[in-house]
């Protein structure tokens, strides 16, 4: 490989015609000048045998701002072929991280075209979101880069890059237990998902935190799975409006100035609003809600937003609100994506404006779903004091793709004594006074009205 690239003139050169050479991992290295059409497709050939033969599902892309050990990056004399312009890196530096980001993903796709790509890059540019996911590299264990962490990705989503995420608990360093729980459940609401760890500083293995710590970690892993459905369906609308997924306060309740001073809450998806606990030690938290009536995720209280308020945030839970009229869809606990779902529980939040929710499925891999192979659920949920009307509008050829579905109603203010899913009624036993509901259902439904 390395000679043919030679051979080909495909490596970055000197102002005086020298090979840009550099120390990394390998020690001495050169580098493709990934600026060149001609070198992306020759790497995105090099793809090839990993993706058919080998079977490799995603490729990571690292080191790639470019990184040299000991002056950092390029000196600004390399040269670039800059798609045909020849320019020096003080121009290319920034692109050419996506640029070999762009070859890895349209070598997955040429070579293996049934699959959808997985590109994972340390480096990009605006527009890196079209080729690879995006994590914010080496950090280190710590309470101020959890912090750091959440205001990375709240601001690398809006600038519309929603594939984000960071080294859960650390890449450097040795955290506690308690960092490392309160560490991962802020990153359940980063679209990229993962624990990274450099070999010569501890383990992070869920596990390893000890018997406290292990179910609390297990609980924030599990509330990720169960929330796929929902975090699958935020990604639908992030791919076909441009929507961020994670969302500043600022951005989401841009009409009250008490947002604009606030960094530490941050919404995911349309429905869910989530303050991560910082520092060690905290038990509660004060936090800002916008207008309007949230739920607490963990019990189901209402609480009238447009303020701050104290929100308890024992060791196993943090700060998480659901807005109210809100659908979020759930999965029960599963070990890993390939498990066959056969009832999906749909949480429904009563509220008494007219509010929308959807959910999204597909073939969850490939391309079939451009021609129309997909569920698009819209749900609109709309209550008074002594009726709550669920109304589901179904788009797309396919079938809603599970056995049944559950609709656990939270929030009623009145107790229940007959509801109707499409016109059949049913009455609610005597035995039922608590003012939720829970109605299972065989497949989907088109309108669930439920009475005084």
């Amino acid at each position: 490989m390395f000679r043919d690239a030679l051979e080909k003139g495909y490596f970055c050169r000197r102002q005086d015609g020298d090979l840009m050479r550099g120390k990394v991992w390998p020690g001495d290295c050169n580098f493709p000048d990934f600026t060149n059409p001609e070198v992306r497709s020759w790497w995105s050939d090099l793809v090839a045998p990993l993706v058919q033969l080998d079977r490799v599902g995603g490729i990571w892309n690292d080191m790639n701002e470019p990184a040299v050990f000991e002056i950092a990056t390029f000196p600004d004399d390399v040269r670039h072929n800059y798609d045909g312009l020849d320019v020096s890196h003080r121009r290319a530096h920034n692109v050419y991280g996506m640029q070999m980001a762009r070859s890895t993903y349209e070598g997955m796709k040429k070579h293996n075209p049934q699959e959808r790509p997985f590109v994972l890059t340390r480096s990009g540019f605006a527009g890196v979101q079209r080729y690879s996911a995006v994590w914010t590299g080496d950090n280190v264990s710590s309470w101020e880069h959890l912090w750091i962490a959440n205001i990375q990705c709240q601001r690398i989503s809006v600038s519309g890059i929603s594939f984000c995420g960071t080294d859960i608990g650390g890449f450097i360093g040795n955290p506690d237990g308690e960092l490392f729980v309160r560490y991962i459940q802020m990153a359940v609401f980063h679209p990229f998902f993962r624990g990274h760890s450099s070999k010569a500083h501890g383990n992070k293995e869920p596990w390893s935190f000890g018997p406290s710590f292990e179910p609390l970690i297990r609980k924030a892993i599990e509330l990720r799975y169960q929330l796929l459905p929902y975090i699958y369906t935020t990604f639908h609308q992030y791919v076909n409006k441009g929507t961020p997924m994670i969302r500043p306060l600022a951005f989401i309740a841009q009409h009250e100035k008490e947002t604009l001073l606030r960094m530490d809450e941050f919404g995911f998806g349309d429905q869910l609003l989530i303050c991560p606990i910082k520092e060690a030690a905290t038990f509660s938290r004060k936090m800002f809600l916008p207008a309007g009536n949230w739920y607490n995720y963990w019990n189901s209280k209402m609480v009238k937003g447009g303020h701050e308020i104290a929100v308890d945030a024992p060791l196993d839970q943090f700060p998480l609100f659901v807005k109210a009229g809100a659908v979020v869809p759930h999965f029960p606990v599963i070990q890993h994506t390939k498990t066959v779902i056969k009832e999906v529980t749909l949480h429904v939040y009563y509220g008494t404006n007219r509010h929308v929710s959807y959910a999204y499925w597909d073939g969850n891999d490939g391309y079939e779903y451009r021609a129309g192979k997909y569920c698009l659920q819209k749900f609109t949920v709309f209550g008074n004091r002594r009726q709550l009307r669920i109304i589901c509008d179904t788009s797309g050829v396919l079938a809603f793709p599970h056995d049944s579905l559950k609709v656990v109603i939270h929030g009623l203010p009145f107790v229940p004594k007959i509801y109707e899913v499409d016109d059949q009624v049913t009455k609610v036993t005597s035995r039922h006074k608590t003012k939720e509901l829970t109605i299972s259902l065989a497949g989907s439904f088109h309108k669930i009205k439920i009475h005084h």
